[in-house]
């Protein structure tokens, strides 16, 4: 069995007319996909053999930015050849390699997608700049190469494993003041993030997704809340699963991204930590992904979106007026206050938690009539950032615990030292949530 990479280069420039097409850089965007196409192709085993590219400028600046720094430098090389946009001379190349079972390939269009063409029944229809297609070829000998014997493994783009380049192709959106429309644009925004979610190359795509899906249970909690009317109460509780399916994994991430300053220079102890949650990580995903491809989930997805097409919706949400939010808003207001009055250096962190869900569903019961609460809602956002950081904070001291119940003695010990620092910040924000006092 062989397996065949074919990488187009990143995004190059044409700022300088007076360089010939050999010559031309990358652009900026160009570098900015190294890093991440860097990674997706890791994932995806592409450096595990022989790696080849392009000796044009753009090729061997692409193969420089994404080879990871212990590939041995015997498996890699820049070769003149390869420079061509005529898939025939690339099928030569190919038939004419004697070793590897793996090459993955930087070239350039129009020869590896026509290269692809050739080998598969079913073909990508384009190849971006920064894209790779994987394919497995039933052969012993890449001489046995032949027209429609290969089998498409993968097909990526930058918007398939960066979140940053997914997010350039999204068209803006301003503020919808009718709900059904607001709902719309999140369910449709949660459609495009569930390819990145499930293929978990960028942790950028499940924070989104996990936005668009408690925005949506928001929103329609908040409906419920002014209009008295549970037209949208069956998915809700689906709404908040969704949610929750998919907190352990952001929190993973969250702490992945922090190890460095929590470790500060002990290089052994942040390593065992990476391991360890990279691990635990690596679970999550292949559980989230099983859970987003099934049928059980499409169908309550698909249940949301009759829901928010209803002719009922739509004719209950043109009576949301502005009397009825405010009256919802301070009803909502009176039993925070109530809460946070209550609030002691002594409550457990739990009391802290509800307040938090409180002030998202205030903040989202105050969007409905946005220009109204303007002043109010930046005080809103300014508090949920530091109930946030206390939740983040709580949870990260549990998963260390876990980590230093597993770990050997010397690194469990060597943890306990993050804990306590992490109890200390802890402390020091009830603090500063304390002094908050009451919402005006």
């Amino acid at each position: 069995m062989k397996h065949l990479f074919l990488i187009r280069h990143a995004k190059s420039s044409w700022a300088d007319e007076q360089l010939s097409d050999r010559e031309r850089p990358l652009n900026p965007r160009g570098q900015s996909q190294l890093a991440p196409l860097g990674n997706a192709l890791a994932r995806e085993g592409a450096f595990d053999g022989l790696v080849r590219a392009s000796d044009a400028t753009r090729a061997m600046s692409t193969l420089e930015g994404i080879v990871p720094p212990d590939i041995p430098a015997e498996r890699i090389a820049t070769m003149a050849d390869l420079y061509t946009f005529d898939w025939h001379r690339l099928v030569r190349w190919l038939e004419s390699q004697s070793q590897g079972d793996r090459i993955a390939l930087v070239g350039h269009n129009p020869a590896l997608l026509e290269l692809a063409s050739w080998l598969l029944k079913h073909p990508p229809a384009h190849l971006p700049t920064a894209a790779f297609i994987h394919i497995k070829l039933p052969i012993d000998h890449w001489r046995q190469v032949a027209r429609h014997k290969g089998k498409l493994e993968r097909f990526l783009t930058p918007a398939d494993y960066s979140y940053a380049h997914f997010a350039r192709k999204l068209k803006k959106q301003g503020k919808d003041t009718e709900l059904p429309a607001a709902l719309q644009h999140q369910l449709s925004l949660l459609r495009q993030l569930e390819a990145g979610v499930i293929q978990g190359l960028d942790p950028e795509f499940l924070h989104q997704y996990r936005i668009a899906i408690r925005r949506s249970r928001a929103m329609a909690e908040a409906f419920q809340d002014v209009s008295g009317n549970r037209l949208l109460s069956p998915s809700i509780p689906q709404l908040k699963r969704h949610a929750q399916a998919t907190s352990h994994l952001r929190d993973l991430h969250v702490l992945l991204s922090d190890l460095p300053a929590l470790c500060h220079d002990d290089e052994p102890l942040q390593q065992s930590l990476h391991h360890y949650f990279s691990a635990e990580a690596a679970k999550e995903q292949k559980r989230l992904s099983r859970r987003l491809s099934g049928k059980r989930y499409e169908k309550s997805v698909a249940v949301w979106e009759d829901l928010i097409h209803s002719r009922k919706l739509h004719k209950l949400s043109k009576h949301l007026g502005a009397f009825e939010i405010r009256t919802a808003v301070e009803e909502k207001i009176r039993d925070f206050n109530r809460r946070t009055a209550e609030l002691m250096h002594h409550s457990p962190d739990n009391d802290i938690h509800r307040l938090r869900k409180q002030l998202k569903r205030l903040r989202y019961l105050m969007e409905l009539d946005q220009a109204a609460w303007k002043p109010a809602l930046k005080e809103i956002k300014s508090r949920q950032e530091l109930y946030g950081q206390f939740q983040d904070l709580c949870v990260q001291i549990r998963l260390i615990d876990d980590y230093r119940s597993h770990a050997p003695r010397a690194f469990g010990k060597a943890a306990s030292h993050i804990t306590n620092s992490l109890k200390d910040e802890k402390a020091a924000l009830r603090t500063r949530i304390l002094a908050l006092g009451s919402l005006p």
